[in-house]
């Protein structure tokens, strides 16, 4: 079976976390991993199964995923899909939940879409990548929320067992809805 992981991501955590997904379906499914940027004329009905993952930024996603979103809705919602979205708000085990994330609760509250498996993982906080200007925002918005603020540093708070774990769930769901 086909399988379609498609990632929105602005520092490549997001899009690591869909590479790993797909080293873990690629046991018995044939996976595609497509950057959101590249996926406005993917025909959805080549895949059996869907995976969106998307990154938060000052605290909202790349306008591609609601545009995505939109033109593939019926499609979306008649497949087998699942969606996780990637925030350093979540690197809190309070905030790590789809219950929890105020980003991804108002974001499945306000889509249409309907996947079948939603999750949220923490990011990573990449300062020697960021431009000066994120840079400096990150770091007021880490101090202001008891983060780290060492900008010399490269914090990966991703929890790779939940990633694994989101993986099997995906591997379970049956290619019908």
């Amino acid at each position: 079976m086909k399988v379609l992981i498609l990632y929105s991501t602005t520092d490549g955590q997001t899009r690591n976390i869909a590479s790993y997904i797909a080293s873990i379906l690629q046991v018995t499914d044939v996976c595609d991993v497509i950057d959101l940027r590249h996926a406005q004329h993917l025909d959805l009905q080549r895949y059996q199964k869907v995976v969106v993952g998307a990154s938060i930024r000052y605290g909202h996603f790349n306008p591609l995923l609601e545009k995505f979103i939109k033109q593939n809705l019926e499609i979306l919602n008649q497949m087998p899909s699942a969606f996780y979205a990637v925030n350093l708000t979540a690197r809190k085990p309070e905030k790590r939940t789809v219950q929890t994330n105020p980003y991804v609760r108002k974001f499945l509250i306000k889509t249409p879409w309907k996947p079948a498996l939603s999750t949220v993982f923490a990011g990573a906080l990449r300062y020697p990548r960021y431009r000066w200007m994120d840079r400096l925002m990150i770091q007021f918005i880490m101090r202001l929320t008891g983060g780290e603020t060492d900008t010399s540093k490269d914090v990966e708070y991703t929890d790779w067992d939940d990633v694994t774990r989101f993986a099997e769930d995906i591997a379970k769901m049956p290619y019908e809805k």
